[in-house]
């Protein structure tokens, strides 16, 4: 990712973990803010803002509650690497409600998902660093997230993190691909007694 004129982030005053090296932009490491998430951890809550043809709105985590969800967290929307990330899991994820999270502008974001042509929904935490802090993907010196994948079930917990170190390269398709069908098997399952009978 290109260097910005934003100033890094001041955090040392802050009670919040820093994994120096915890990411790298063609071999210089970088500072990431927060801790990272694992599987089963309870996934936070959010607020963040969304452009549609409707106008603005808040976009929460809670908002979905009873899905499997994606969170595919990106640098930037206008980098070449997050630009096919976001496509390809467009294109490959069925049966979990998918959005795309980054810094950037909401008007970014509605510009690109519609010369993209893609269909699910990008959400902008560009108003402060709450998320990137409470994910874990908190790039210091940028002062944008780390490119991570999280698939969280309709419960709210985790069930699969990739945290990619090297900014340049994509996350493993195939294994949130995995995580998601997991999560929806395991779900519809979840409230079906030993007998094979399921309350509705």
């Amino acid at each position: 990712m290109p260097e910005t004129d934003l100033p890094s982030l001041d955090v040392d005053e802050l009670d919040v973990e820093e994994r120096p090296g915890g990411a790298v932009d063609g071999g210089r490491p970088l500072t990431v803010v927060g801790r990272q998430l694992e599987r089963g951890d309870l996934a936070p809550d959010f607020e963040l803002d969304s452009l549609d043809d409707t106008g603005f709105r808040t976009v929460r985590l809670s908002d979905t509650k009873g899905f499997v969800r994606v969170l595919n967290v990106i640098n930037s929307i206008d980098t070449p690497v997050c630009d096919v990330q976001t496509k390809k899991l467009d294109w490959q994820l069925d049966g979990a409600r998918l959005l795309t999270v980054s810094m950037d502008l909401p008007f970014a974001q509605a510009r690109w998902m519609r010369d993209a042509g893609v269909r699910s929904p990008q959400a902008s935490s560009h108003r402060n660093e709450d998320f990137g802090r409470a994910y874990g993907v908190l790039i210091k010196e940028w002062r944008a997230l780390q490119r991570s994948i999280f698939v969280i079930d309709g419960a709210g917990h985790i069930r699969y993190a990739e945290y990619v170190a090297d900014q340049g390269t994509e996350p493993d398709y195939n294994a949130v691909v995995d995580a998601v069908m997991d999560a929806i098997v395991t779900g519809e399952t979840a409230n079906c007694s030993p007998d094979g009978g399921c309350c509705t």
